[in-house]
C-alpha cells in the first residue's frame, strides 16, 4: 500500500505543482520519511505511509468542497496547482517527526514488545507555521495558500488553544483556510481509522 500511495501522491504532485523548486521539495520529500511515516502516533493513519495516504485524503476532500461549492468553474477561484499544494502538503510539519521505539504490553497473557511511533520534534516551530516554512525554503507561496497551510488544524491548534483570535480573522479574509482546515477535519474523521 505505501507503494501505491507514494504513486498516487507523486501523480498528483507532479500533474499540478509546476512552480519553481517544486522538483527540489519532491526530492526532499522522497529523501526523507514522508511516504513511510504515519500521519499521527495513535489518532489517525497511525501507521506507516499514514502521512501520504492522509495527505491524499485532505487533498481529494479540499477538490470535492470547493468544487461543491464553487462548480466547475472553481479553478478560477483556487488554481488546480493551489489546491494541490494546500492538500497534499499542509502537514510538511510531519516530516522527520515520528521514531519508532519498543514498549512492553501484555499479550495472551505474556509480555511481548511492541513497536509504537513517538514523537521526537526537532524544530519545535509549531505545526501549521512550521508545514509553511518547509514549504518555502522550496517554493513560493501565495499569502493564500500560507495562511490556509498555517491555519489547517482550527481549534487543535496551540495558538488557538492559548487564547489568539488571528484564526478566525483568517478565516474571515482567506476562505481557502476554511476549506482546508474542513477537509483535513474530515479526511481525518471520515476517510481515516482513528485506530
Amino acid at each position: 500500500m505505501i507503494e501505491s500511495f507514494k504513486n498516487e501522491f507523486i501523480a498528483i504532485y507532479t500533474k499540478y505543482i509546476k512552480r519553481d523548486g517544486a522538483d527540489k521539495l519532491l526530492e526532499y520529500l522522497q529523501n526523507s520519511d514522508f511516504f513511510t511515516a504515519p500521519a499521527s502516533a495513535r489518532f489517525h493513519a497511525s501507521e506507516a505511509g499514514g502521512l501520504c495516504y492522509h495527505s491524499i485524503n485532505v487533498y481529494n476532500r479540499l477538490l470535492k468542497l470547493v468544487k461543491g461549492d464553487l462548480g466547475e468553474d472553481y479553478a478560477n477561484t483556487f488554481s488546480d496547482e493551489t489546491l494541490a499544494i494546500c492538500g497534499l502538503l499542509h502537514d510538511l510539519c510531519k516530516v522527520n517527526y515520528y521514531v519508532v521505539e519498543m514498549r512492553n504490553v501484555k499479550e495472551n497473557g505474556s509480555w511481548v514488545q511492541q513497536p509504537f511511533y513517538k514523537v521526537a520534534e526537532r524544530f519545535p516551530y509549531g505545526h501549521g507555521e512550521k508545514s509553511v516554512f518547509i514549504a518555502t525554503q522550496y517554493i513560493k507561496l501565495t499569502p493564500e495558500e500560507a495562511m490556509a497551510i498555517n491555519w489547517h488544524m482550527g481549534g487543535f491548534d496551540e495558538r488557538v488553544k492559548g487564547g489568539s483570535y488571528a484564526l478566525s480573522d483568517a478565516y474571515a479574509k482567506y476562505k481557502l483556510a476554511l476549506y482546508l482546515h474542513t477537509a483535513d477535519i474530515m479526511a481525518t474523521y471520515i476517510d481515516e481509522d482513528r485506530g
